[in-house]
């Protein structure tokens, strides 16, 4: 049952968790091999699909993940938790690593692919640019508890010090402004 349940889920970790010694196509094909038994040439098609799904040509398939930028490995991560098509995606610090260009980016793509694909996307993430950009409902944890959860505008309003200074502290000014 575990396993089933996992097949609709997808997974991008902070660091992409690429396998260095498998291609590009190797490492995106690896959970459809898990679930299913295809002819090699429709993995790969269907690598290029998920490839062309988070902006990266086909060819891409062809490198190894030394041979990417941060943000292509982390699109490769993206194709990979895509792979089987999940209803549920969790993403660990997405944008984490990447310059304000290269997030920003990233952003819209997650928007366009939960949009596109009717996907509820989970994020953990510190970045406020992509809290906001991002997210419908956000929840908060602190104090070793879920401290606040709701929308951008109930957390933003919740009296806790803590929260307050995340939201309105220093580090927010871009987004308050």
């Amino acid at each position: 049952e575990a396993h089933e349940v996992r097949r609709h889920c997808g997974v991008l970790f902070q660091d992409g968790a690429l396998f260095g010694s498998l291609t590009v196509n190797e490492n995106i094909q690896i959970p459809i091999k898990e679930y299913f038994k295809l002819p090699q040439k429709t993995m790969s098609e269907l690598s290029a699909l998920k490839l062309s799904m988070v902006g990266l040509d086909a060819d891409v398939g062809n490198k190894y993940p030394s041979e990417l930028s941060g943000g292509m490995r982390k699109r490769v991560g993206l194709a990979r938790a895509l792979a089987l098509d999940p209803e549920l995606l969790f993403l660990d610090e997405p944008t984490a690593g990447l310059d304000p260009i290269g997030a920003a980016a990233f952003d819209q793509l997650l928007l366009e692919l939960q949009e596109n694909l009717h996907l509820t996307v989970f994020i953990v993430t510190h970045d406020l640019d992509t809290i906001y950009t991002v997210s419908n409902r956000i929840a908060v944890l602190g104090e070793k508890k879920l401290l606040v959860s709701g929308t951008i505008d109930e957390v933003r309003s919740f009296d806790h010090p803590w929260v307050q200074d995340y939201f309105h502290g220093q580090r927010s000014r871009a987004i308050n402004q």
